[in-house]
């Protein structure tokens, strides 16, 4: 009877051990990254000038506190292209509603697209080293 308990804790072992090891060199998910068009991005960026966002908005969490920081809108959870277009024509009690043409429009939506394919920006991702540098928290 001590001979099968040892062979079934044995055999415990080794399952939970390579379902481990499976676990931990699986190929993380890679983030989805949207497609933009370089050229109508950097109109939007000048509408995202215009418009004086930076005053309020953060990019990269530089830039104004008033509101959200907007890096990475464009594929946030229950965000994206609807979501960016109805608060900048509807605004909020915070964030004035703007008279913004159809084609200033899809240029800051394709500029949210870029600056959201180019990373993240959530700080609560990245720890500050003593030298001042950031790094992504381990996972």
């Amino acid at each position: 009877m001590n001979s099968a308990k040892a062979r079934i804790i044995f055999i415990l072992l080794v399952v939970s051990f390579l379902c481990y090891s499976v676990h931990l060199y699986i190929k993380p998910e890679q983030p989805v990254r949207f497609a933009f068009n370089s050229t109508v991005a950097a109109q939007g960026r000048l509408v995202w000038q215009k418009y004086n966002c930076q005053s309020c908005h953060q990019l990269y969490g530089l830039g104004g506190y008033l509101g959200p920081d907007l890096t990475n809108i464009y594929s946030a959870l229950y965000k994206g292209e609807d979501y960016i277009k109805a608060f900048v024509i509807g605004g909020t009690n915070q964030m004035p509603a703007f008279s913004i043409n159809d084609s200033e429009m899809v240029q800051l939506i394709e500029f949210f697209k870029m600056t959201d394919a180019s990373g993240q920006a959530d700080p609560k991702l990245f720890t500050i080293q003593k030298d001042g540098m950031i790094h992504p928290i381990a996972k």
